[in-house]
């Protein structure tokens, strides 16, 4: 991502020169991943957890999601989760899409399919393989009967597929990436014709918002009615949210359309109506937020409603599309200028993504015999793991080889 951009939701070199390169941008992507971590401290302590079953084999497989499960809560880990569930990946597939029409002219398809796949393929070949199963061990390790890592090693492979944890988003970012390489071989004006399209939008907000929710409404909420929408599909280590992979390729789409255009003088403007109006986009994120949220408890109450089910996911829509304008318009307001402290942060940030599930998971486990309240388990968590995290991957990166990767 001289800064580096992230396509794959966290941040790798871009070769932008410094007075054209979008600080609030890639300070929002850094942030996101440290969102990603909170979200992941969260979870041990959610107030909704289930128990580990006797095995790891046993389904539902829930420890896929809940690794670590404290007999400590914390109430407000509900809302945390919940709140960043609704818009936070939504978000970073588009602000990774930003960045791929100026890779594939500068490049060319194949080019810029052998970057991504040695920015992208690479590291989660390496976090399936090897982080991921190092991050669920203390899943097994809570099970009432435990035979070391040979036992654990044994259940793994007994699976019939291969977490892969967060790294799920690489890949699905990957074939993202090679489906836009594909249509610019096919088509190579498609992304200006797309971003034609989006121009007029582009200087209008309201327009723009209410088109990205239109688009991602059509894409998701059929799915999620076939479907359930906490279902997720796997093959092999090959992992995604069944219901919200069109929804996540719009945004991938819609960033692109973006990305096309200029991103200094369009919608991502640091003067631009989207900075200015910040205030009404965060009352408006959080107004579509409790909306949405009450439409969900509607909907899980009651359960043979198919009234309320698409108000929910109409709901959870409007709620993705004005939370990521809102962080969006914060961010160009007020993180424009250039801070060392969040350039470290943005420099380390995807290293930082895929090493966070380690820390998180083994510091949750180390804490499970204290008898702390769940808040400060959380804190403990977050902190660590946001630390041990960040300082590791500023250490692998001083490796030359590491660093042209993250």
């Amino acid at each position: 991502m001289t800064p580096t951009t992230l396509n794959a939701g966290t941040t790798m070199q871009t070769t932008a020169p410094a007075s054209s390169y979008n600080h609030a941008i890639g300070y929002l992507r850094a942030i996101l991943v440290v969102m990603v971590v909170a979200h992941h401290a969260a979870l041990g302590y959610h107030p909704f957890a289930p128990p580990l079953n006797a095995s790891l084999t046993v389904d539902p497989r829930w420890w896929q999601a809940f690794p670590v499960v404290d007999v400590q809560r914390w109430s407000g880990a509900t809302l945390l989760v919940g709140f960043n569930d609704v818009f936070f990946m939504s978000l970073m597939f588009f602000l990774s899409g930003l960045f791929v029409w100026p890779g594939l002219k500068a490049k060319g398809a194949p080019s810029f399919l052998r970057g991504r796949a040695l920015r992208l393929g690479l590291p989660f070949i390496l976090a399936a393989a090897i982080l991921a199963p190092l991050a669920y061990y203390p899943s097994y390790l809570q099970l009432a009967t435990h035979a070391g890592f040979a036992g654990f090693w044994s259940q793994w492979l007994s699976l019939g597929q291969w977490p892969a944890g967060p790294a799920w988003f690489i890949w699905v970012l990957l074939a993202f990436d090679a489906i836009a390489a594909a249509l610019f071989t096919w088509r190579p004006k498609w992304g200006e014709a797309l971003a034609m399209r989006m121009a007029g939008a582009s200087a209008r907000p309201w327009t723009a918002f209410a088109a990205l929710a239109a688009i991602s409404a059509l894409a998701y909420i059929p799915l999620a009615i076939a479907v359930n929408s906490m279902r997720w599909s796997s093959f092999g280590p090959f992992t995604f949210q069944t219901s919200r992979i069109l929804h996540y390729f719009a945004y991938f789409v819609a960033g692109i359309g973006i990305g096309a255009l200029d991103l200094q003088n369009g919608l991502l403007s640091v003067n631009g109506k989207l900075a200015r109006r910040w205030g009404r986009w965060v009352t408006a994120g959080l107004v579509a937020f409790i909306i949405a949220a009450g439409f969900t408890i509607a909907a899980t109450t009651n359960l043979d409603s198919q009234g309320w089910t698409i108000a929910a996911h109409a709901g959870f829509v409007a709620a993705c599309a004005a939370i990521s304008f809102a962080f969006v318009a914060v961010f160009l307001r007020f993180a424009n200028r250039q801070s060392a402290a969040m350039d470290s942060l943005r420099r380390n940030s995807y290293a930082i993504y895929l090493l966070h599930y380690v820390f998180v998971n083994w510091l949750q486990y180390a804490l499970l015999p204290a008898g702390m309240p769940g808040l400060a388990k959380l804190c403990i968590v977050f902190l660590g793991a946001t630390a041990l995290s960040w300082t590791t991957a500023a250490m692998l990166r001083r490796i030359p080889a590491v660093a042209h990767i993250v």
